[in-house]
């Protein structure tokens, strides 16, 4: 009995032992990539093939399109809103409802349809209403989760203009980490809607 006892004890000293070796292994915490955000200062745009002005950041570029599928955009005024710092781009597409084949209610829905093809990956959609002083009526979608685009959104006068925007990130990020970039964003959009404005 004495011999087991310690042979027990050898047993369970040794294990001790190498147990301390063992490294001890701590689950890091969740952490994001650093982004540094610029200061917020807005500049009009002004370009002259657009029937319309608003104010957007000073860190981003306005780049126009200049083909659509290997062809030229149905419009002069398709273009982009580029934030190179963060990757980014709000797609711009514009059509002249005075024209006989443009239908308003055909491109509302359009626009609902586009949005509502997010809801697959999105955890939820919320509809904005957008009425504003300046005569600018539409809807903006604000897009929750790992959707390929959290921000959607359509302008119009009814009569003879109709803007379609939506944003979105060339990155596989997933959408919780990316979260405070589409904050920034959202609200530079957001600025950029309430200061819209036909010419």
């Amino acid at each position: 009995m004495r011999k087991f006892s310690l042979l027990f004890s050898l047993i369970l000293l040794a294990l001790t032992w190498h147990s301390c070796d063992d490294p001890v292994y701590t689950p890091k915490p969740r952490s994001y990539p650093r982004v540094d955000f610029p200061e917020k200062a807005f500049r009009n745009f002004t370009e002259d093939y657009c029937n319309f002005t608003f104010e957007y950041p000073v860190y981003a570029q306005i780049q126009q399109d200049t083909k659509f599928f290997e062809e030229m955009p149905p419009d002069d005024c398709w273009f982009d809103v580029y934030y190179p710092s963060f990757d980014g781009r709000v797609h711009f597409t514009y059509v002249d409802l005075s024209q006989p084949t443009n239908n308003l209610e055909a491109l509302r829905q359009e626009a609902f349809s586009m949005a509502d093809w997010h809801n697959k990956r999105a955890n939820f959609i919320d509809e904005l209403i957008i009425k504003t002083p300046n005569g600018v009526s539409g809807i903006a979608f604000d897009i929750d989760g790992p959707a390929a685009s959290p921000f959607q959104f359509f302008l119009t006068d009814s009569t003879q203009h109709f803007v379609r925007g939506a944003l979105y990130f060339n990155t596989q990020v997933k959408a919780d980490s990316l979260g405070p970039v589409i904050d920034f964003v959202r609200e530079d959009v957001l600025h950029l809607i309430e200061t819209f404005e036909w010419k």
